[in-house]
């Protein structure tokens, strides 16, 4: 699955995009969350518990409930305003 990170997430993982395979127990977005932190110190710093951010399966905003079971592709973003 491609994992892709926005604006500050970005510089703070240091990488735009990443292919990656989690193990069979990551079943939702929050358990990704939870297995990516582990990667590096930036992860775990852009991933923090205390961090405000949202995600997007397969382009569809998502909950950190939501199952990652066949995704092709999670996003993690910033909190964002429109008008």
């Amino acid at each position: 699955m491609k994992v892709r990170y926005f604006a500050w997430m970005k510089r703070t993982v240091g990488v735009a995009e990443e292919d990656v395979t989690p193990p069979a127990e990551v079943r939702t977005v929050g358990d990704l969350v939870v297995w990516l932190r582990g990667r590096s110190t930036g992860h775990a710093e852009a991933l923090s518990e205390g961090a405000a951010f949202g995600a997007a399966v397969d382009q569809r905003t998502a909950t950190f409930d939501v199952p990652i079971g066949g995704a092709r592709e999670v996003a993690f973003f910033p909190p964002f305003t429109g008008g």
